[in-house]
């Protein structure tokens, strides 16, 4: 109701002042704007208030405790990335999947200027869900899983340069949707007895879109682009989260 009163008094007024000023045209133009201007921010307040009450659904649903806003501990390169990093959203529990550790809307910002001075901030949006493997650093200190870009053919040129090793699979599927890297003093045999069939069918097939891992002396880090919006994203990610850290923990117990 005071929203409506405050519009409907707004519009009136704008209209009042506009026809006085400039004639009945520009009092219709801008009591419309008050309107537009209104109902922009009834919407987002409604969208804010919504994703607030999704968000807390979700983690006591999921008994999870909620941190809200804060930092993450830059364990691994993505969360290390940019001149500003935050999470906007911080849930720690048991995750879905049943691995302990933490779900968050993460973003990084990366500040520029433009040829005439003016100061640029670009945002970079990730759902990240993080555990702990420690039984995993002992095989290997850095492990990485990441959406691939670029060409294929360019793989051989681009690894002169590089100071991490490929890990090389026999599948085309995964080979389209992933590069993967490991130290270059880690055991081969061990990340290709890692890289199971079985493990090479999830990845290619089952695990989420825009999924990639980061593991770096214990710490995982998986992750997906975007701030997921629903509790089946959330799921998934959190179950992928607990599929990598198993597979990660199994062959790490192997002797």
């Amino acid at each position: 109701a005071v929203t409506i009163s405050l519009t409907v008094t707004g519009a009136i007024a704008g209209f009042v002042i506009g026809t006085v000023a400039a004639g009945p045209a520009v009092g219709v133009a801008v009591a419309g704007g008050v309107v537009v201007l209104a109902v922009a921010v009834i919407w987002f307040m409604a969208g804010s208030r919504a994703k607030e009450d999704f968000l807390k659904a979700y983690a006591q649903a999921r008994r999870l405790s909620r941190l809200g806003r804060g930092r993450l501990p830059p364990a691994t390169p993505l969360l290390r990335r940019g001149d500003r990093r935050y999470a906007s959203e911080r849930m720690r529990g048991a995750l879905p999947g049943g691995e302990p550790g933490t779900l968050a809307h993460y973003t990084y910002e990366e500040i520029s200027r433009d040829s005439k001075g003016r100061r640029q901030t670009s945002h970079y949006h990730f759902t990240v869900a993080l555990c702990e493997v420690p039984e995993s650093a002992v095989r290997v200190g850095e492990l990485y899983c990441q959406r691939r870009v670029g060409f294929r053919f360019l793989d051989g040129f681009e690894d002169v340069f590089r100071r991490k090793q490929r890990v090389e699979v026999e599948s085309e599927a995964m080979d389209k949707r992933f590069e993967t890297f490991a130290d270059a003093d880690a055991d081969p045999n061990w990340l290709r007895q890692l890289f199971a069939p079985s493990f090479i069918v999830w990845l290619s097939d089952h695990a989420p879109e825009n999924f990639a891992f980061e593991l770096v002396a214990g710490a995982l880090c998986v992750n997906v682009k975007g701030h997921a919006d629903s509790a089946a994203e959330l799921d998934a990610l959190c179950e992928a989260a607990a599929a990598v850290a198993r597979r990660l923990r199994e062959e790490s117990a192997e002797v």
